[in-house]
């Protein structure tokens, strides 16, 4: 091989190994700069707001359980009082399909205000950001701390960060944990060391969770794992909220003597404090970026130094594409109906269905051996086996009773027509209905059975079901 040749090769590795750095580039860390300003103000309302709910609710009773309490291996949901079972199962879909329906109408309204205000991801970072700054310094002092050696000051202060990191993910483990068993003998076995494999599992699980994602990860799970930043465009319009750089105003940016020097320099002195507090770490004057959070820190920022430097506010600021052209922006459009109507007819179907919901579940099947029997020379029974839930919170005691044929009869094994069912119970038995052949004389008949809570009169529930007649 000649030299020629030897020095291309060595020249085409040296340009390769540079281009799989650029690549390659390890992540650093955002250590976004602290910030005062309305819209920070804002959030840290949010944050103690969501938080006080997350962390206070399990503790609050409602009468004699929990106010809120997923009994999982008791198969029921206590919500203030009132008790979900299974098959309520409708009712969290619903909520679910309204919660996704909202989140699409406010983002078209206002763009990402759910990820720079209430996301579980912002508001748990918010808080380890909070304890880094009170262990470790400001920015600029843990800036320096990362890049210092190891000393023991600089061990004391890691080590400090890191105590109250897991002792807060541990908390919100536990916490998550009482929402599923009560949180008070939940803590009895805390203190006791006497948890079980799965309440011991999932405190750490999610503690692990917590502190992993709000710690470590932060930024990076709006970036690559949260998929509402990869699809949020498609809610996106001109009349969308969202925060942005008025570079008509700001252009030519520039500082310090070339700014003096200048005659018609741009509201931008080219401080770079937007960049700074951001906490994904991007340049908001490079235009609209799905990295952005809309936590409005660089608006805060911004208005600062636009206050200190003698100009007006607003360089930075919460306004629509429209806008920044020249043109008006427009509330109320299209979509915005569209996603309201749909959200308003949810909201409605789920208010109508939640009241009239019945505390009696109520099942018929047909035995299926035999349309019909016959009892005597005039009288003919259907068999079925009759299944009823009791889905409230007290003992019901139940009667049975049928219309739609004259001289309908009601006839079961247990105690004549009447049975007990306690919260939850779902009962099973075989019932009996009789008819005078003259009156059931076709070969399908439609009647009702209807079951009465003797207890509690105004909850009751009747069922539409077939009986065979005696067409001979």
């Amino acid at each position: 091989m000649s030299h020629k040749d030897t020095a291309g090769n060595s020249k085409k590795s040296e340009n390769t190994e540079a281009i799989e750095l650029k690549l390659y580039k390890a992540h650093e860390k955002i250590h976004p700069r602290e910030i005062k300003g309305r819209f920070q103000t804002l959030r840290k309302w949010a944050v103690f707001v969501l938080l006080g709910l997350f962390y206070l609710l399990p503790w609050l009773d409602w009468g004699d359980q929990q106010a809120i309490l997923f009994d999982l291996p008791n198969r029921r949901f206590h919500l203030f009082g009132l008790t979900l079972w299974p098959q309520d199962f409708i009712f969290l879909a619903l909520l679910l399909i309204m919660a996704a329906f909202a989140l699409f109408f406010f983002t078209a309204l206002g763009g990402r205000l759910w990820c720079g205000y209430a996301c579980p991801q912002t508001v748990w970072t918010e808080v380890f950001v909070w304890l880094e700054q009170i262990t470790e310094g400001n920015r600029n002092q843990r800036l320096k701390l990362d890049k210092a050696p190891w000393t023991v000051t600089k061990f004391k202060k890691k080590f400090s960060k890191q105590f109250l990191w897991i002792t807060f993910a541990l908390w919100t483990g536990f916490t998550f944990v009482g929402f599923f068993t009560p949180i008070k003998v939940l803590a009895e076995h805390v203190w006791q060391w006497t948890l079980g494999p799965w309440e011991t599992f999932w405190l750490f699980f999610y503690g692990l969770a917590t502190y992993g994602n709000a710690g470590y990860l932060r930024e990076q799970v709006c970036l690559y794992m949260c998929p509402y930043a990869r699809f949020q465009s498609a809610m996106f319009d001109h009349n969308t909220l969202i925060i942005s750089y008025d570079e008509k105003r700001g252009e030519p940016r520039m500082r310090g003597k070339k700014r003096r020097e200048e005659s018609n320099p741009g509201d931008c002195i080219d401080c770079t404090l937007c960049v700074q507090v951001c906490p994904t770490g991007i340049d908001i004057r490079d235009g609209l970026q799905y990295e952005c959070i809309a936590c409005a820190a660089c608006v805060d920022a911004c208005d600062e130094v636009m206050e200190k430097s003698g100009m007006p506010k607003g360089l930075i600021r919460y306004t629509t594409e429209n806008s920044l052209q020249g043109g008006e922006s427009k509330i109320l459009r299209p979509r915005i109906f569209v996603y309201a109507g749909i959200l308003l007819a949810l909201v409605t179907g789920f208010t109508v269905s939640f009241i009239n919901r019945n505390e009696i579940e109520l099942n018929v099947l047909h035995d299926r051996n035999t349309f019909y029997r016959v009892v005597d020379l005039n009288t003919i029974e259907n068999v079925y086996t009759l299944k009823v839930m009791n889905k409230g919170t007290t003992p019901a005691a139940y009667e049975l009773s049928a219309t739609g044929l004259d001289g309908l009869e009601v006839v079961s094994d247990v105690d004549d027509t009447m049975f007990k069912a306690g919260p939850g119970e779902l009962i099973a038995i075989p019932i009996k209905i009789r008819a005078p052949k003259k009156a059931a004389n076709q070969r399908i008949h439609n009647i009702e059975l209807r079951v009465n809570d003797s207890l509690n009169p105004d909850k009751d529930n009747s069922k539409s079901i077939k009986y065979f007649g005696y067409n001979k």
